[in-house]
């Protein structure tokens, strides 16, 4: 058997990009290397999520993996994204100069992968999608069932009560979700933390903070490394 290939997680910080590690880190293929997240200034928080910095700094000594933050000044244009996350594919190839992929929890939006493969063929990147064209009604139950365990951060109230926000990722949810929402959240009616589970080395301790819409749109809720 061949030596198994290096491949970069794109970590949102979600369940989808932890399934992704999941996937892979349990393909003999493939060795993950790290983590590489876009961060927005001057909220020090992972764009459209609304992680905290420093849970997201949690979660990556949590899973034992080093992480490459791209920074992006907020509101952000495709431009200013491509730019940034250009950077910090170099900053990985100084790093682990034969790395030349790089995985993404896209389940099947064939325009956003499209996108992404196109930007990654431009910094002679490839794309690795592990779980594409799975169903995600299977998915979400078999990540709650394996242990995994998230918190939903946004909602777009145009697709899914705000009421949702702030509420665990687990088999209650999924039975509450209405028929046209996606179990997985793929056409951006949620988002989520993803903070205890088997490639975890200890669960995060967070709090609830505050929830709040914002764009009159996004209801957001705030979640905290605990201190005490």
């Amino acid at each position: 058997m061949s030596a198994p290939r290096d491949v970069l997680i794109a970590w949102s910080g979600g369940k989808d990009c932890l399934m992704a590690l999941a996937r892979l880190a349990a393909d003999p293929r493939w060795r993950v290397v790290g983590l590489l997240t876009t961060v927005t200034r001057p909220f020090d928080r992972v764009a459209m999520h609304g992680i905290r910095r420093d849970v997201l700094l949690a979660q990556a000594r949590a899973l034992q993996l080093p992480l490459i933050e791209s920074e992006l000044d907020w509101p952000a244009s495709d431009a200013s994204y491509e730019t940034a996350f250009a950077a910090s594919l170099a900053v990985a190839r100084d790093r682990w100069p034969e790395l030349d992929r790089i995985a993404f929890g896209d389940l099947f939006l064939a325009d956003v992968r499209a996108w992404r493969e196109a930007l990654l063929q431009r910094c002679g990147w490839h794309g690795v999608f592990p779980l594409w064209g799975e169903d995600t009604a299977r998915l979400a139950r078999a990540f709650v069932a394996a242990g995994y365990r998230a918190v939903l951060t946004c909602v777009d109230t145009t697709q899914l009560d705000a009421d949702f926000a702030g509420r665990d990722f687990d088999a209650a949810l999924l039975d509450a979700l209405p028929a046209a929402c996606d179990p997985c959240g793929e056409h951006g009616e949620f988002h989520t933390l993803s903070h205890a589970g088997p490639l975890f080395a200890a669960p995060l301790r967070l709090e609830r903070g505050i929830s709040i819409r914002r764009e009159e749109r996004f209801q957001y809720t705030d979640f905290a490394l605990t201190t005490d």
